[in-house]
């Protein structure tokens, strides 16, 4: 279905999204985060979350329910893209107070950044999984070959821009999800 592509995406940033909750509470109790922690977090949330997935979305899904009748300019499409466009915005800001964190030891923004995005990513990923793919799939079932097609495009595309794959990212969350909690220990 034209909707298994991003709920594969949502179960990676998810994985990514729990390390970050660990991070948080370890930065909140004082513990020193490395760069090998904070960085690929940065990369993962820039380029994975943001250029490759909500990409997929903004130039397949969404293009694809308008066609379908869901406009882009309200509704659920309108409020998915304001939600990437916060994303972006909060990424950006984390990105800024992660490169603080690393050269002041200062983490008092950091924390607010990581919290702000977490929950910010988690409300969006529910109300994409239990709301908008819902009616993907419903109102897509006859266009789910073209769009599945046009998904997995965007994707090898948007990751051979970046010069990786998705295994990388894959891998990333693997190896982050060891590396925090190593740090619990």
């Amino acid at each position: 279905m034209s909707t298994a592509s991003l709920r594969r995406d949502h179960d990676l940033i998810e994985k990514v999204i729990k390390s970050m909750e660990t991070t948080i509470q370890l930065l909140t109790n004082g513990k020193q985060i490395p760069e090998s922690i904070l960085l690929p977090v940065i990369d993962f949330t820039k380029n994975f979350t943001d250029v490759c997935h909500h990409s997929k979305e903004e130039k397949s899904l969404f293009p694809a329910l308008e066609q379908a009748g869901l406009p882009s300019n309200m509704g659920p499409v309108a409020m998915m893209l304001m939600d990437h466009q916060r994303s972006r915005e909060i990424g950006t800001e984390m990105e800024e107070s992660a490169k603080k964190y690393l050269s002041s030891g200062d983490s008092t923004k950091l924390i607010s950044d990581m919290h702000l995005y977490v929950e910010h990513i988690t409300e969006h990923l529910w109300k994409e999984n239990n709301k908008l793919f819902m009616m993907a799939e419903a109102r897509l079932q006859y266009v789910s070959e073209k769009v599945d097609k046009e998904l997995n495009e965007i994707e090898e595309l948007k990751l051979k821009d970046l010069g990786k794959s998705r295994e990388h990212y894959e891998e990333l969350a693997e190896n982050l999800s060891k590396n925090v909690s190593q740090q619990t220990i």
